[in-house]
């Protein structure tokens, strides 16, 4: 199995919205046991677990699929999950899919055109701007001060969540992990709300 976080590589990009698929597989290195790989055919930063690869694609959101078929087939394998933000979901959202369209994603765009769609998604929702025209500055943003507070619980999940799904069905992994949201975040009403 391989487990492909998307995201954008320097520091500029670091804790953006684009890179929660980063932050997911960062967390999961620091909390199992792997052994780096480093090999410049694959294009990005590869983890072996012991029963599993973890990858963050170097090429850029928009060709991530370039790393990931490059592993995919040097290790001859068949099952992925693809962590990645979306921003159709509310910020706090978990949602599962096997297959489907990009949603407009230009990574997954990548992914599909190199491996094909049919993998698993965990899809991270970051909210979305209020007009179109301002996706790309949105995501390509750091997450508010409210959400930053939310951040570390929603990553602990997701990653909970993608390693159960290594020997678990995506049915019952998504009826115990899928969530609208971590809470009804409302700015105007969280600022002087310590609970938020």
């Amino acid at each position: 199995m391989l487990i492909i976080g998307l995201g954008n590589i320097g520091q500029k990009y670091e804790n953006t919205r684009h890179n929660i698929g980063f932050m997911v597989i960062d967390y999961l290195i620091k909390n199992i046991q792997n052994t780096t790989i480093n090999k410049s055919a694959f294009k990005g930063e590869l983890f072996k677990a012991p029963d599993f690869f973890l990858l963050k694609p170097h090429t850029f959101m928009n060709l991530s699929g370039e790393s990931a078929i490059a592993v995919k087939n040097f290790y001859k394998i068949n099952e992925v999950i693809v962590i990645h933000d979306d921003i159709d979901l509310e910020f706090g959202a978990i949602k599962f899919k096997l297959g489907g369209s990009s949603g407009g994603h230009n990574g997954l765009k990548s992914l599909d055109s190199n491996i094909g769609n049919n993998y698993i998604r965990v899809r991270i929702g970051v909210g979305k701007p209020e007009y179109r025209s301002e996706v790309v500055s949105f995501v390509l943003n750091q997450f508010n001060e409210i959400e930053q507070k939310h951040l570390p619980e929603l990553i602990k999940k997701s990653a909970e969540a993608t390693i159960e799904l290594l020997n678990k069905p995506l049915n019952l992994i998504a009826s115990k992990y899928s969530q609208k949201r971590i809470k009804k975040i409302d700015e105007k009403n969280c600022i002087n709300n310590t609970e938020c």
